[in-house]
């Protein structure tokens, strides 16, 4: 990789978002450095990461109808049939689920797997249990998107994770949405689910890294492959 490649990897936009914390962390850092130089730098450390977790880089995303891309950075954690939250009116029968985890470390701005129009958001209340677990897609708190897509409704759902207490949704129903767009986050650490209508076929495994954006989770139209169902 060349020297600029890797600077602008390094020196990315920061989202709105992350600001007011940022300002919070390096005036605490401030304040602490007036008493203790040990806690100053622990200020410093933890004042980066701050700003490197609301990093919000350029992406480029296939525009293809017939892909469904990534809507998270992170380690995509299960693949397999799942009946869809309620809330989001997608049916009691089974559909395609893919889960992709994010740590405190990836970059948790969420993008749009696919085009369409937004037919739904539907927030619900609930744990904070850790986000890897695959219990938490039904228990946690979490935030549903449905988007009435040229091949189907696909249902996109932020979950709150262990660490997470705030999920930031900035579309609302009725509107249009781009592949790739971006439409919300979660602070810190947490998971998205995605949950495809018939026809769509998974392109990634369990452990695979994903990134928001760019990488292809599924496609319609591909050559079928057996799911294995989550116990």
């Amino acid at each position: 990789m060349r020297l600029a490649d890797t600077i602008r990897n390094l020196f990315v936009p920061i989202h709105r978002e992350g600001w007011p914390l940022i300002t919070a962390f390096a005036g605490a850092t401030i304040i602490v450095g007036l008493f203790s130089t040990s806690l100053f730098w622990i200020g410093v450390a933890l004042t980066i990461w701050c700003a490197y977790f609301f990093r919000d880089p350029q992406r480029v995303t296939p525009t293809d109808d017939s892909l469904v891309i990534s809507p998270a950075d992170g380690v995509v954690s299960a693949i397999g049939p799942a009946v869809p939250p309620r809330e989001l009116e997608l049916g009691s029968s089974e559909l395609t689920r893919i889960s992709v985890y994010m740590n405190a470390f990836s970059c948790h701005v969420n993008r749009a797997p696919v085009r369409g129009t937004i037919a739904g958001i539907a927030y619900r209340p609930g744990r904070f249990v850790s986000a890897a677990l695959d219990k938490s897609s039904g228990e946690n708190e979490r935030n549903g998107l449905v988007i009435d897509s040229p091949n189907g409704k696909v249902g996109v759902v932020q979950i709150a994770g262990f660490i997470a207490r705030r999920i930031v949704c900035w579309v609302d129903a009725g509107s249009p949405i781009s592949v790739g767009e971006r439409f919300g986050m979660i602070r810190f650490g947490s998971r998205l689910d995605v949950y495809l209508p018939a026809g769509a076929t998974p392109k990634v495994a369990v452990g695979q890294v994903a990134v928001a954006g760019e990488t292809v989770i599924a496609e319609f139209g591909g050559v079928a492959i057996p799911l294995v169902r989550i116990s």
